[in-house]
């Protein structure tokens, strides 16, 4: 595999551009073909079949791209399709659950931990198998929140009517007195100020964004695949693709990623 290939991103839409965004900052010397599947989410509400179709659409996508690896930057595709496709395809493919419940398990210090993610990530119940496989004491209270993806997806990051979305949303997670919470969605970074308003300074929150970057270049560094070569322009760094509404993508993104992206193509991931 050559060293020089890029890592393969994907997500639902513009929230695994935090996992993007963490890639560039702690390995940037790699190169990303980052796809968002736009026309189709969001996944939180979709049937785990329907996941594993789409996610094996995408990763096919990806690897005819010439990825050396894959990160799975979807909470609910980690947590239904991953397992399923690891063993489909010939390059090292990791998503962004482990991660950070492993990281909430380090770091909470009452043993009660809060996962606010879509509905199709908290039903998989993934986040509280890990966690209680590390440590079987651990309270986990679980939290679907899918209107704040549609909230990210437009736009809207810093706005009145999301900070009262968010509010009633973690209400029966800070009467749980959860000391760390898990923001068990890519997009949920976005929000992260929103969400510490509300939580205090005393809940520690986790962003399994950071702590897959961390995780891929360990990754990278045990297959003898981290890329050694001087670091090129963003422009010819990265590639952005979407299944629908690229210039809206790439305004969103803009507004993300540390430098303006200049195109975003649009492509039928179902051909």
């Amino acid at each position: 595999m050559d060293k020089d290939a890029p890592i393969g991103v994907f997500d639902s839409g513009v929230g695994g551009l935090t996992v993007a965004r963490e890639i560039i900052r702690q390995i940037p010397n790699e190169r990303i073909v980052y796809f968002g599947d736009t026309a189709r989410l969001p996944y939180g509400t979709k049937s785990k079949d329907t996941i594993i179709r789409y996610s094996r659409q995408i990763v096919n996508f990806l690897t005819n791209e010439g990825v050396k690896a894959i990160v799975v930057a979807c909470n609910t595709a980690s947590a239904y399709a991953l397992e399923e496709i690891k063993d489909e395809i010939k390059v090292p493919i990791i998503g962004v659950v482990k991660p950070g419940a492993r990281t909430a398990v380090s770091v909470t210090k009452n043993k009660r931990i809060g996962i606010i993610a879509t509905e199709g990530t908290i039903n998989s119940g993934l986040y509280t198998k890990v966690i209680k496989e590390q440590d079987s004491t651990i309270e986990v209270i679980g939290k679907a929140c899918p209107l704040l993806v549609s909230l990210v997806e437009e736009g809207w990051l810093h706005d009145d009517i999301t900070d009262q979305i968010v509010a009633r949303y973690l209400e029966e997670l800070k009467e749980a007195d959860v000391d760390t919470l898990v923001l068990g969605c890519t997009h949920f970074p976005l929000l992260r100020s929103s969400v510490g308003n509300v939580m205090g300074e005393g809940v520690n929150l986790v962003n399994p964004a950071y702590e897959t970057a961390l995780e891929l270049k360990r990754l990278l560094a045990e297959k003898q695949l981290a890329n050694v070569k001087e670091v090129d322009s963003p422009s010819l760094m990265y590639r952005f693709y979407v299944s629908d509404a690229a210039e809206k993508f790439k305004n969103i993104a803009n507004m993300i990623l540390p430098f303006d992206i200049k195109t975003t193509k649009q492509i039928n991931i179902e051909e």
